[in-house]
């Protein structure tokens, strides 16, 4: 027997799926999924681990010297000279920064107080230390060179202050998003208006009135080391005591956290506060698009593949849109910053808006030239899909069809299209999906650092296709390079990486189930 035989017979002695090539291939998969869970791993504990009340010790350095914080991580030193940790302090105002790295052999003990309180303040960030009194303004005098009064009774007084301040926030945001900059507009569109500018100062007046209401009060602070600081209390937006809390408390102000993280607007050039109006712009911006781009890219898939001629140039065609889906998308960018913008939002501010001039209306960035601009880059991917599911549609669907004696446009309309829906649906969320994504062009054509106010509200027309508008992913940039604090912006960096995953996830879940629906609902066939 030859050696070719012999090899031939051991090769199919060998049971299919074996052999090295196939344990080669299972490995390169098993090590994808580790990579990609550890990946969230890491994202899903530093961002949700941001919003937990971590406890804050009370340090003694070995000179005497106190300092209390929440240890952040822990390095070794170069050379094998020990370890240092980082702790965050904050007293901004008291010590000029927030985070100090300690070597682990210059604490000579640690303990966590429960009487230590952490406040969370819209100036200097985080305070650190102990609660001496509560009082109100014209006593701080007083109150300042008195000892501490009874903790429990100055905890007790802050918490009830602080719930009546909210109260007071919450009117006054009311008052100011819905009556006072609608009557700004107005007047801005018609000065002359009289009753408008009466409301107007009816409503300014009320938020004075708010506004005094709220400055009633002080906290007076001490930290660890003796120092005293008095706080108005306008300016603490919540106060906790870690060391002092159970676990289902600390579950309860991670919750609320995190729903603040999700429900509020930005503060302190995007290091604290929430990313709603991150959130809406996204998914604004996607709605529109996918309302712009599948239309075009369906209707360019049927006639490609079912009205056009299959010669050289269709040929042409369909290499020329698969190459465009390969274009870097800042290119994309720099058309419609070119056309949508200068072009077309140019001459129309010159035709309708020409009071306005030469302040641009439709001649600068904004909500609906980012949406268009994203479709094109989108486009390529919608066409594609949608072909391909025309393609594995059978003949004899068409010409049964057209044999019972339907049109051609009926026989577009209810026999290939609904089989094709499944390919057209996976293109749109594919579309979706990358377009969550996109930063490049956002920043040309449209995306700001800073939007607190959402494109839609009860002004007519409702939704201001016009105004500028915040974006997760430019959001996470920004946070995450042009931040004066890069270590206090990295917990919003993971907690907003977070969430553009599970947004592109949900996305992709959702084609998949209503594929699958749409696929055994119209008898399509499954691909093979």
């Amino acid at each position: 027997m030859s050696r070719a035989v012999r090899s031939g017979a051991r090769r199919a002695r060998l049971p299919r799926g074996e052999g090295p090539w196939a344990w080669l291939a299972a490995g390169s998969v098993a090590l994808s999924l580790l990579l990609l869970g550890g990946l969230l791993t890491l994202i899903a504990v530093s961002g949700l681990g941001h919003f937990w009340p971590a406890s804050v010790s009370l340090l003694e350095l070995d000179d005497g010297r106190q300092l209390a914080g929440r240890a952040v991580r822990e390095l070794p030193l170069p050379e094998g000279e020990g370890r240092e940790r980082l702790y965050f302090t904050g007293n901004r105002d008291l010590d000029g920064q927030v985070w100090h790295w300690l070597a682990v052999e210059r604490i000579a003990a640690s303990e966590r107080p429960p009487e230590l309180v952490v406040l969370e303040r819209r100036r200097f960030g985080d305070f650190i230390g102990r609660l001496v009194a509560v009082v109100p303004a014209d006593r701080v005098q007083a109150a300042a060179a008195a000892a501490a009064a009874d903790e429990p009774e100055a905890w007790a007084a802050l918490g009830s202050r602080l719930d009546a301040l909210e109260a007071l926030r919450a009117e006054r945001e009311t008052l100011r998003r819905g009556v006072i900059l609608p009557l700004v507009r107005q007047l801005e569109a018609d000065p002359e208006d009289r009753a408008a500018r009466r409301e107007l100062a009816q409503a300014n007046a009320r938020a004075r009135v708010l506004a005094a209401a709220m400055q009633g009060e002080v906290a007076i602070l001490e930290s660890v080391d003796g120092r005293r600081l008095v706080q108005p209390l306008d300016e603490v937006l919540r106060a906790w005591r870690p060391n002092a809390m159970s676990l289902p408390e600390k579950l309860g102000a991670w919750s609320r956290g995190l729903w603040r993280f999700l429900s509020e607007g930005p503060r302190a050039a995007n290091t604290a506060g929430g990313v709603w109006p991150a959130i809406f712009g996204t998914v604004l911006m996607v709605l529109l698009m996918s309302v712009v781009v599948t239309p075009f890219g369906v209707l360019a898939a049927v006639y490609l593949n079912e009205v056009a001629h299959q010669g050289r140039l269709t040929r042409w065609v369909r290499i020329a849109v698969r190459n465009l889906a390969g274009v870097p998308s800042i290119v994309y960018g720099v058309f419609g910053l070119g056309v949508f913008v200068y072009g077309i939002g140019g001459s129309l501010d010159e035709w309708f808006f020409d009071e306005q001039l030469p302040s641009p209306t439709f001649g600068t960035g904004g909500l609906l030239w980012a949406s268009l601009t994203l479709a094109l880059l989108t486009l390529p991917v919608v066409i594609v899909a949608t072909e391909e599911g025309l393609a594995r549609i059978p003949v004899h669907q068409r010409e049964g069809a057209l044999a019972l004696g339907a049109t051609r446009l009926e026989m577009l309309a209810r026999v290939v299209l609904p089989m094709a829906v499944p390919a057209m649906l996976t293109g749109v969320i594919l579309a979706i999906a990358r377009a969550a994504g996109e930063v490049a062009p956002l920043m040309l054509v449209g995306v700001a650092k800073l939007a607190p106010q959402v494109p839609v509200d009860g002004e007519f027309p409702f939704l201001h296709l016009d105004r500028k508008f915040m974006h997760l992913g430019y959001h996470l940039y920004d946070t995450a390079f042009h931040g004066d604090d890069v270590q206090a912006a990295m917990p919003v960096v993971y907690a907003t990486a977070l969430l553009l995953v599970l947004v592109v996830l949900v996305l992709n879940l959702t084609a998949i189930f209503m594929r699958h629906h749409l696929r055994a609902r119209h008898g399509a066939l499954p691909r093979h």
